[in-house]
């Protein structure tokens, strides 16, 4: 959606491919300041300057002050003379991929190809994360739990610790991932005491934040007469002092939920699986080792 340069600040996101990388970055910045502050445009599939040109230029003020530019343009040439415009035109500009592209082929001494969009393409990586979300619909919420040998991650968690956006953004991320809930005075399934300790993962949030946001889930006095205990206090408490016993028996990762983006829990857990599938490939190495040696 446009909208007029004099309302707020414009951020105009240009790219050669679809902008997605510009804009999550962007995105991501903007969120540091209050909502709506920026006015952010999007120009994908940019093949000439002309058309930076037509898109650029009827929303520049008459300083310039309101206008600021972020682009991933792969095409060296192309970027060279969106840089050339921009820079004639004095509008801030931040190249998000040409510095990047220049260390990275320092580091190996080959040139980039200079493709667009090739972190699009349908690879291998792509039917793995589409295999992923699969994965992910299956087992969300306790579904398909019944046998959770497929799975790269297993989540578990009590009511609002946020477990399924966090398995969607990880199976995003190309990993298969099933949740499991775990409720008061509820065996859970069988299936998670034969899943490797490594893959397993406890998410654990505080009796306040879990309640308050299961308070206002329920929303009219009928829900919370049918729902009884649900958001109370005690309650909430009595549930991850349970859960916290199950964690500690399978011997899995906890990770805290509360006060943190989807994105930090999802960092903290995937640095946790790395870190322990190197440590388990450097002794199963060493182990090769001494055999070898023998």
């Amino acid at each position: 959606m446009d909208c007029p340069v004099t309302a707020r600040p414009t951020v105009i996101v240009i790219s050669d491919s679809l902008g997605d990388t510009a804009c999550e970055v962007v995105l991501a910045a903007s969120g540091q300041f209050d909502e709506g502050a920026f006015c952010v445009l999007r120009l994908p599939k940019v093949t000439s300057v002309e058309q930076v040109k037509s898109f650029v230029g009827p929303r520049v003020d008459a300083d310039h002050r309101d206008i600021a530019v972020f682009h991933t343009i792969v095409d060296p040439a192309l970027r060279a003379r969106v840089l050339d415009y921009l820079g004639m035109l004095h509008i801030r500009s931040v190249d998000l991929i040409g510095p990047t592209l220049a260390v990275l082929s320092s580091l190996i001494g080959v040139p980039p190809k200079g493709v667009a969009g090739v972190i699009h393409k349908t690879d291998d990586r792509y039917f793995h994360r589409i295999e992923a979300m699969e994965y992910f619909v299956e087992h969300d919420d306790g579904r398909g739990c019944d046998d959770l040998s497929g799975a790269d991650i297993v989540l578990l968690g009590v009511s609002r610790t946020s477990k399924t956006p966090l398995s969607m953004y990880l199976a995003y991320q190309g990993y298969k991932v099933a949740n499991v809930p775990l409720a008061h005075g509820m065996e859970p399934p069988k299936s998670i005491y034969e899943v490797d300790p490594m893959r397993l993962f406890g998410l654990i949030s505080t009796v306040d934040v879990i309640s308050e946001i299961r308070d206002s889930r329920l929303g009219d006095d009928y829900a919370r007469a049918v729902a009884g205990s649900y958001a109370e206090p005690e309650s909430v408490r009595s549930e991850l002092e349970e859960a916290r016993a199950l964690m500690k028996r399978l011997g899995c990762f906890v990770v805290r939920t509360d006060g943190k983006a989807i994105e930090e829990s999802a960092a903290e857990i995937i640095s946790h699986l790395e870190e322990i599938q190197e440590a388990r490939a450097r002794r199963a190495a060493r182990r090769a080792q001494q055999r070898y040696l023998r």
